[in-house]
């Protein structure tokens, strides 16, 4: 059973092993509201995993320790799993999807933990570790579908609600939904007025499609950048949970997770992954009311793999204007590229890089394309550009 005394019971546990994270006041991130950044990315382990895996573990039986844990996870939820163990002396294997960050795998390895790399997602990882847990009789710590590590997540809520005074709605990220259960438990068993809202990934929204028919949905397959909320399949205890006491559930393109993972590093100087950007994407894009309201955007993990990172600075740069690819058609004599470096110049625009190509059959014989990448300022920025290209004469394809 959750309940209160259990998350009160969790946060006296928990002292001895997290840390409680900061409230960073974040204006910059939406106009016509207040935002707060809950920055769990800056957890022990860089994620708020840990929480509800040292929770969990805490209250295990010695016969129960004394066999092992096995857990299965994208990575943060390993890494909590293997930091705990190691407190408590005890051997953990963990079976982590084959394409989880490399970071995320290294850094459970560093822990002491044994790895177990699964073909496959987050689900493939669960089936396999599930499997194993029966063959070798290790005890299984499940990342989200268990009444002690949601009360452990639900610590979280706790903490929002001393940090931050007449809060209005609390954004949650939700993978397999044990975070948004227990800060949505604890938040409304405190103040029942306070709104909750969830946020998945537009590739993984098993979750939200649950939400929304009333009951458990599988998908047949999850495609994201959050890896960390890649999750076919929600939990019947965090459903249950979630129907009761979250209020609404949204879902975020991956572009606009890049845009929000962007706004983060520029604006206040943080870096998150996908999946704990998910909440900041959410309220800046309008996806839930904000105007004139106070929000706290959980920001549930930093473990970003650097290689993505780069991928998704690109990806977030274009969502946001700040980089502008455009094709020109241009008749083929001296003078044109003159003119539109000329143009682009003059309004502030930065060429990055030019592709010059003959025209191919079929277009006016003396045709070319010009392919000109810039940087710019936004979109607005964008559309002053192409005006006066346009109002030259350039024929934009």
């Amino acid at each position: 059973m959750l309940t209160l005394d259990k998350v009160y019971h969790a946060s006296y546990v928990l002292k001895e092993a997290i840390r409680e994270t900061d409230i960073i006041y974040a204006p910059k991130l939406k106009a016509g509201c207040e935002v707060y950044l809950k920055t769990e990315n800056l957890q022990v382990t860089g994620s708020f995993k840990v929480r509800g895996a040292y929770y969990k573990i805490s209250q295990l039986s010695n016969a129960e320790k004394k066999k092992g844990v096995i857990a299965c996870s994208a990575g943060n939820h390993a890494q909590g799993v293997a930091l705990a163990a190691k407190k408590n002396g005890i051997k953990a294997l963990i079976c982590l999807p084959d394409g989880a960050p490399i970071s995320k795998v290294e850094a459970t390895r560093s822990y002491g933990a044994e790895i177990c790399l699964v073909q496959g997602v987050y689900d493939d990882a669960y089936n396999r570790a599930l499997k194993l847990k029966d063959e070798k009789g290790y005890t299984f710590i499940h990342p989200f579908n268990d009444p002690d590590v949601i009360a452990g997540q639900g610590t979280i809520g706790l903490e929002i609600l001393n940090q931050i005074d007449d809060l209005d709605a609390i954004v949650v990220p939700i993978g397999g939904g044990g975070l948004i259960s227990g800060v949505a438990f604890a938040a409304k068993s405190l103040k029942p007025s306070i709104k909750i809202y969830g946020v998945q990934a537009s590739g993984a929204p098993s979750m939200e499609k649950s939400f929304k028919s009333k009951k458990i949905v599988k998908l047949d397959n999850v495609h994201t950048i959050a890896d960390g909320i890649a999750v076919k399949e929600p939990g019947d205890l965090t459903f249950d949970i979630i129907s009761k006491y979250v209020d609404d559930i949204v879902t975020v393109t991956d572009d606009e997770i890049s845009a929000a993972i962007l706004a983060l590093i520029e604006k206040h100087k943080m870096v998150a992954e996908g999946a704990g950007a998910v909440s900041v994407a959410a309220t800046m894009f309008g996806k839930i009311p904000t105007e004139g309201k106070k929000i706290c955007c959980l920001v549930s993990g930093g473990n970003i793999d650097v290689t993505i990172l780069s991928r998704v600075i690109k990806r977030g740069l274009q969502m946001s204007g700040r980089n502008y690819l455009v094709t020109l058609e241009l008749v083929d004599k001296p003078g044109q590229l003159t003119q539109v470096s000329n143009i682009i110049s003059k309004l502030g625009g930065n060429v990055i890089s030019i592709h010059h190509e003959r025209s191919n059959e079929g277009s006016d014989v003396n045709g070319c394309f010009l392919r000109i990448q810039i940087e710019t300022r936004n979109f607005e920025h964008i559309r002053e550009i192409e005006k006066e290209l346009t109002s030259a004469g350039f024929n934009i394809i």
